[in-house]
C-alpha cells in the first residue's frame, strides 16, 4: 500500500512467511491471506505484494498463461507486485535450511538463470511509474570459502560476471519497455558481503571494474557509462535487522552508501534479538535459558558479540554460540533471528525495534529509498509463547510502522 505526501512509501509484506514452494501453492496463500488483509487496511486503495517465489514456483509461473491469469486476479482483487523476494532458491519452510539458503550462490549459472525468470515475471507485473526490485543474497556464504583467498576471489569474479549478464537483460528491458528494475543484493552476517566496507569494496575493487568491462564490450558502450548503468540496476537490499547485528548506526550506513553512489533498492523491516550481558554468572545463566528456545534447527541465527572496546567477534549460529555465554568478555549479543517488529521487550531479552525506528525516521528526511517490506518470516519457529494468530500478527506490523511514519505529520495513508 502506498503511504503519501512526505513519505511516498509503499509499504507490502514478503510472503515468504507462508510455507509453500510450488506456484499454487503460493497462489493459493495469496487468495487466503491477500484479501483478508487488504479488508483490515487498505479497503479503499490498492495493497501491494512483496512476493516470494522459489525456483519451481517461478518456472511454473511462466508456463501456459499462469503469469497473466495472476495479473488479472491482481487486477481484479487492486493489488500490486513491486518487489520480489529472489533470495531462497529452494524450500524454506519445514526442513532444515540453515546455509543452503545461499545455494546456489552467484557464481552459479543455475542462480542467474532462476533470477532472470524472476526478471521476466516482475516486468510482466510491475505498474508503470514504478520501479522494481528483485532482492537477492549476498552473493554466497563466507564460511564456505575459509582462507582459501584464490577461492574467495574466483567466486567474487565469477558473481559480478553473472550479475552484468542479468544488468544487461535488465536493461533491455527499460529499453523496451521503460520499466527499470534493479537488483538488490542483501548484506546479512556470515554472507560474503555483510557490512558496508565489504558492500563498498565489492562495487569498487570487483562489481565496477568486473561488470563494467562486460557491459562496455557486449553493449559496445564506454566503461563509465557501463558502470553507471550497473549503479542503476545492482543495488542494495537493507535489512533492518542484519545491520543491527552488526552494530552499524542506519545514519552511518546510508551517509557512506550515498557517497559511494551504491543505491538502497528496498528496506527490509525486521528486528533482531538483543541482549545485554551483565557480569553477574546467575544472570547469564537466566539469559541462556531465555534464549535457548530460539536456537532452533530450521534457519540459521548467526550471533555476534561486542567487546567493550568495540571488538566484534562473530558465532556461526546460536546454538554453537551459548556454551560460550557465560564465559564471554562482551557487553552485548546482538542475534539473527527475526522477531516481531512490535514488540521491544521479551522478558530479560530485547530487540533492535529503536534501529527500525531510526530508519523510519532517516527516509522520511532523505528519500533513500521508497520501498518497504516487512520481513519477519520466523512465525513458524517462534517459541510457543510469542505466537499469535498469523493474521493479526502481519495486521500489527503494519500497525507498528504505521504508527512510527505518523510522528511525521506530513503522512498519511492513502
Amino acid at each position: 500500500m502506498k503511504i503519501t505526501k512526505n513519505s511516498n512509501f509503499h509499504l507490502t509484506y514478503c510472503t515468504n512467511i507462508h510455507p509453500g514452494e510450488s506456484w499454487f501453492e503460493v497462489f493459493a496463500n495469496l487468495e487466503k491471506y491477500i484479501p483478508n488483509l487488504k479488508s483490515r487496511l487498505s479497503p479503499e486503495a490498492p495493497f501491494g505484494i512483496g512476493l516470494r517465489l522459489s525456483d519451481v514456483a517461478g518456472k511454473q509461473l511462466l508456463e501456459s498463461n499462469n503469469l497473466a491469469q495472476f495479473k488479472t486476479w491482481l487486477t481484479q482483487q487492486d493489488l500490486y507486485v513491486f518487489t520480489l523476494n529472489g533470495f531462497p532458491y529452494g524450500g524454506f519452510h519445514r526442513q532444515i535450511v540453515k546455509d543452503q539458503v545461499y545455494a546456489p550462490d552467484w557464481s552459479k549459472q543455475e542462480r542467474l538463470n532462476y533470477t532472470l525468470n524472476l526478471t521476466q515475471i516482475l516486468a510482466t507485473l510491475l505498474p508503470e511509474g514504478l520501479d522494481g526490485g528483485i532482492s537477492t543474497l549476498p552473493l554466497s556464504y563466507k564460511p564456505w570459502w575459509g582462507q582459501d583467498q584464490a577461492s574467495y576471489e574466483t567466486v567474487l569474479k565469477d558473481s559480478c560476471f553473472n550479475l552484468a549478464k542479468l544488468v544487461v537483460e535488465m536493461i533491455r528491458i527499460h529499453e523496451e519497455t521503460g520499466k527499470l528494475l534493479h537488483i538488490d543484493l542483501e548484506p546479512e552476517p556470515d554472507g560474503l558481503i555483510e557490512n558496508t566496507s565489504e558492500i563498498i569494496s565489492l562495487f569498487q575493487d570487483w562489481l565496477l571494474p568486473i561488470g563494467g568491462n562486460y557491459l562496455s564490450e557486449k553493449l559496445n558502450i564506454d566503461q563509465n557509462l557501463a558502470e553507471n548503468k550497473l549503479l542503476e540496476h545492482v543495488r542494495i537490499c537493507y535489512d533492518t535487522c542484519h545491520f543491527s547485528v552488526e552494530y552499524e548506526e542506519p545514519q552511518s550506513v546510508f551517509m557512506r552508501l550515498q557517497s559511494a553512489g551504491i543505491k538502497i533498492g528496498k528496506i527490509q523491516i525486521s528486528a533482531a534479538i538483543q541482549v545485554k550481558l551483565p557480569a553477574d554468572v546467575d544472570k547469564r545463566s537466566l539469559i541462556a535459558e531465555r534464549l535457548r528456545p530460539f536456537a532452533e534447527s530450521t534457519y540459521l541465527h548467526q550471533v555476534i558479540e561486542r567487546q567493550t572496546d568495540g571488538t566484534l567477534h562473530h558465532y556461526p549460529d546460536l546454538v554453537t554460540a551459548l556454551p560460550h555465554l557465560e564465559e564471554s568478555l562482551a557487553e552485548e549479543w546482538r542475534t539473527h533471528f527475526h522477531v516481531p517488529i512490535f514488540i521491544r521487550d521479551y522478558q530479560i531479552l530485547q530487540s533492535t525495534q529503536d534501529d527500525i525506528a531510526t530508519v523510519l525516521h532517516l527516509l522520511q528526511k532523505n528519500h533513500a529509498c521508497q520501498y518497504l517490506e516487512i520481513e519477519t518470516y520466523t512465525w513458524d519457529v517462534l517459541p510457543f509463547e510469542m505466537k499469535l494468530d498469523l493474521l493479526t500478527s502481519i495486521q500489527r506490523e503494519y500497525e507498528w510502522i504505521l504508527t512510527e511514519l505518523a510522528d511525521n505529520p506530513g503522512s498519511e495513508l492513502s
